[in-house]
């Protein structure tokens, strides 16, 4: 799997997902370290987590309720539960994705 994270991260268990990270398991919380090649482009989905990321290379693009940012090494983004978003990375990209559970829910 491409991205430069260190030895112990990558013994981590694998993510079963549309995208290759890997998963840290927490008791409120899944910690994702996420790697997309650039072309990479995610359409239009929901979670039902509260998502957090922060893009350590690359870039990110997300489209959500009309808006399109784009999204740099350090800037963090907020993707609320249950709302459809869109994701393209033009250019070979590696993020830390913090996904929490809804208030009174286990992973």
């Amino acid at each position: 799997m491409p991205g430069k994270y260190p030895d112990k991260i990558r013994t981590l268990p694998l993510f079963d997902g549309r995208f290759d990270a890997y998963r840290l398991a927490a008791e409120v919380a899944d910690v994702l370290f996420a790697s997309y090649p650039s072309g990479t482009s995610i359409p239009p989905h929901t979670h039902e987590t509260d998502n957090h990321g922060i893009i350590i290379r690359g870039e990110l693009i997300l489209t959500m309720q009309g808006w399109v940012e784009r999204y740099g090494v350090g800037d963090w983004y907020h993707v609320p539960a249950g709302v459809a978003h869109a994701a393209e990375f033009e250019q070979d990209t590696d993020e830390i994705e913090f996904w929490f559970e809804p208030e009174g829910e286990s992973l």
